[in-house]
């Protein structure tokens, strides 16, 4: 392989640390072409608003509904084809107080969720769900958020209000002040919290069985100056993050593969995630698969050996 640039290109970059990002970021997978320069950011969603805002990065793991948003305001970033978070069912994450009383899927319409954001991911792949497999008029509930949205030029729709000042999702959601809420991991713990979807687990399964994908959160962006300048860097750190994968022994298995590489290995997950972004107004018109990508990155796709 040769090299369209002298020397080593230091890359400044954003990854958190999964299993399939750690043999990268702790250097068992390497490149005598590119070194590596990452972010010292703990959680790398954090720091999502400098990805899109600021184009602090070279590359960058991104949240797909950030992303998309960023693609249809014009913002200089190009997505490359693989999946660095994803596979996670979302069904579990939509929780209520029990204590308070039983909720079924439908008694939301009118009532509150918390959100942490009304562009988050995981939100909008609930949203869908409930819209979808559940016909729940989500534009009659009332989205309460804690952050604005990554993408500065993205406007939360009339029925999403910020939530009060000092207040926390969690909190809310036991003193009432909220009927339910889209929660992370750490926070399902309480015993008090019930999951509003029916069986959550095997609905889950029967959601990926149904559209045969999984849901994809985060993937892999890089800066359109920087594709121009070195295409060869670009098709580099894509090996490389596929080598990651490889090295912490996370091979595709049979069935959608919740670290997908290539395009059409992912193609109908981000075919879904737009239907159920434009159904959610979160972007304005409906992108077609391959407009997310360019000449370069749409090509990439699993090492021979994979």
């Amino acid at each position: 392989m040769t090299s369209d640039f002298a020397a080593p290109i230091t890359l400044h970059a954003l990854f958190g640390n999964y299993p399939n990002t750690l043999p990268l970021k702790r250097g068992a997978v390497r490149s005598p072409l590119v070194k590596f320069d990452f972010a010292d950011v703990k959680i790398a969603s954090t720091a999502f608003k400098r990805v899109v805002r600021d184009l602090e990065f070279d590359f960058s793991e991104l949240a797909l509904v950030t992303y998309l948003q960023a693609k249809a305001h014009g913002i200089p970033l190009t997505l490359l084809p693989v999946v660095i978070v994803g596979g996670k069912a979302q069904h579990a994450n939509l929780v209520y107080n029990a204590e308070r009383g039983a909720l079924a899927p439908g008694d939301v319409v009118g009532r509150r969720i918390g959100i942490r954001a009304s562009s988050v991911t995981t939100v909008m792949w609930v949203r869908g769900i409930l819209r979808n497999e559940y016909d729940v008029d989500i534009d009659r509930i009332h989205w309460v958020s804690f952050e604005e949205p990554h993408v500065a030029q993205f406007r939360d729709p009339p029925n999403v209000q910020r939530a009060p000042a000092g207040k926390k999702l969690l909190d809310m959601l036991i003193a009432g002040e909220v009927d339910a809420a889209v929660l992370s991991d750490y926070d399902l713990g309480d015993p008090r919290l019930r999951p509003l979807l029916p069986d959550p687990v095997t609905a889950a399964q029967a959601w990926t069985r149904k559209h045969h994908i999984q849901p994809i959160n985060h993937m892999l962006v890089a800066k359109d100056s920087l594709i121009r300048a070195h295409p060869e860097a670009v098709r580099e750190v894509f090996r490389l993050i596929v080598e990651s994968k490889k090295a912490a022994g996370l091979q595709s298995a049979h069935g959608a593969d919740p670290l997908a590489i290539g395009v059409d290995a992912m193609r109908g997950s981000l075919a879904l995630a737009i239907e159920y972004c434009v159904q959610q107004k979160l972007i304005p018109r409906r992108f077609e698969v391959d407009e997310l990508f360019d000449d370069l990155t749409r090509m990439l796709g699993p090492l021979p050996d994979q």
